[in-house]
């Protein structure tokens, strides 16, 4: 049911029951002025009884007859003389009053009293007296009649009224809803002009207020979606980038291990068998034998910056290896820290990205608490396990399996607010490492009770190059080291704090 159809109802039921109301009370009115009619009616009719009988006392019933005529008609009282054989001798007059109308039967049952003719007997006849409230109720009936004209038009008023009233706010309605149509289509510019009215004032505040929210919110929401659009292009520009230098870098290493290590080797042993040769010439000597350990400089330089470049063990041996070999070069040049070095079989079709990415968190990792720490154990472990973060599976329909890398210090841990200074770009970059393949980097530290931190890198080849950002979201993990806990034995997988 329409709003304007309501009012309209509402309206009409109003009026009808006022009309009812002004009915009854008009019904009741005339009733009363009825009963005034024949109460007065009563009393003349007393009055004109005890001159009946003097009149017929002194003349007979030619005497009353006469005295009848010159009577007239009494009002609301009709007279009926008749002789002893009951011929009318004399009837009352009709009334002109209204003359030939009548209030209908019904009307009268319900409004006039029931009326008893009285009869006055004479010696020879008998008259007939009887209240007649035709005409009071005749009056009544027509001021019913005019009630029911100024109902029909207090009716018909107030339902031009209702309908009137019902357009002006249906009309603001329309055009609210015409706005809120145009904002569901999209059009979140959209503003209602200032409605008539102090309800419409605060309507239209209202709607445009509320479409100025939403045009924000959709303005902000549209800024965040091109955001991260372009963090995502950004990362995948980064990785892409990284991947590029990890290649160059390979090429170098492998440049200067297969070529240029070759190129000094061969100028040390020339520079030997010079120095052979030139017998007792002191300086010739002496010039070949510092070229022989200029050479041997060289060599040890290269060969302590190729695994800065890229580490040869990690293409030809596999992931496990390079990191063996990247802690005992630790070991070697920090002998008073314990390292301790853990690894479970890994996969032969580990991922070269997947391979990389592991190697420098690890390298970055054990690189920090080495300088930064001041720890005196460090633990790195390496295994593979079903991918937590993702337990319902990923894009290719199953939870891939994930390159865990655990490395725990006892060291002296990271500030509360360490990660959010500036010039954390070792922890950046490892997060941005793992977040590209689609994995996530924990770290959980207390300060003064050491750091662990754990990444986990997903194999599978969907879920490392398939926009895995949003699965990479990195978590912090709440500190779970402290100075009691000690570390784990590595290699036993445990992983408490991450």
């Amino acid at each position: 049911m329409s709003l304007r159809l309501r009012i309209q109802l509402v309206i009409t039921a109003l009026t009808l029951a006022f009309a009812a109301a002004l009915l009854v009370q008009q019904v009741q009115d005339t009733r009363r002025s009825v009963h005034e009619e024949i109460e007065t009616s009563s009393r003349v009719t007393a009055q004109l009884l005890a001159r009946v009988s003097w009149v017929y006392e002194q003349a007979g019933l030619p005497g009353m007859v006469g005295f009848l005529e010159r009577l007239g008609r009494v009002r609301a009282t009709e007279i009926e003389l008749r002789d002893a054989g009951g011929k009318p001798l004399y009837a009352s007059p009709p009334s002109p009053y209204k003359a030939g109308r009548d209030a209908p039967a019904w009307y009268a049952r319900m409004v006039a009293p029931s009326i008893e003719t009285r009869e006055i007997e004479f010696a020879g006849g008998k008259m007939f007296v009887h209240a007649d409230s035709s005409r009071a109720v005749l009056d009544g009936w027509d001021d019913l009649l005019r009630t029911l004209a100024l109902v029909a038009g207090g009716l018909a008023g107030a339902n031009l009224l209702a309908v009137w009233i019902a357009w002006r706010i249906t009309r603001q309605l329309q055009v609210v809803m015409d706005g809120l149509r145009a904002m569901e289509g999209g059009d979140y510019r959209t503003r209602l002009p200032e409605l008539p009215g102090r309800e419409g004032r605060l309507m239209s505040h209202a709607f445009n207020a509320m479409a100025r929210a939403v045009e924000d919110n959709e303005a902000q929401r549209l800024a965040a979606a091109e955001a991260r659009a372009r963090l995502d292009e950004n990362r995948a520009l980064a990785h892409g980038t990284e991947r590029r230098i990890e290649e160059e870098r390979a090429a170098i290493a492998r440049e200067l291990h297969d070529e240029l290590g070759q190129q000094i080797t061969a100028v040390r042993s020339l520079a030997l068998v010079l120095e052979k040769r030139v017998g007792t010439d002191a300086d010739s000597a002496a010039a070949a034998k510092l070229i022989g350990e200029t050479a041997a400089q060289m060599y040890t330089s290269v060969h302590e910056l190729i695994p800065r470049l890229r580490p040869l063990a990690l293409d030809r041996f596999g992931l496990v290896d390079a990191l063996g070999d990247l802690v005992d070069d630790l070991r070697l040049a920090n002998p008073g820290i314990g390292f301790e070095f853990g690894a479970a079989p890994l996969p032969d079709t580990l991922p070269g990205e997947v391979a990389t990415a592991g190697y420098r968190i690890a390298q970055e990792a054990l690189a920090n608490a080495v300088r930064h720490a001041g720890a005196s154990q460090i633990a790195l472990t390496v295994r593979v396990e079903a991918d937590s973060a993702t337990p319902e599976g990923d894009a290719c329909g199953a939870a891939p399996d994930a390159l865990c890398i655990d490395i725990s210090d006892d060291g002296a841990g990271l500030a509360s607010d360490a990660r959010q200074r500036p010039g954390h770009w070792g922890l950046l970059g490892m997060r941005e490492r793992a977040e590209a393949l689609g994995g996530r980097l924990l770290i959980a530290s207390c300060e003064g009770a050491g750091t662990r931190i754990g990444a986990r890198l997903p194999l599978d080849v969907c879920a490392a190059s398939g926009g895995g950002f949003a699965a990479g979201v990195t978590r912090d993990a709440p500190p779970a080291v402290t100075a009691s806990a000690g570390l784990p034995p590595a290699g036993t997988g445990a992983d408490p704090a991450v």
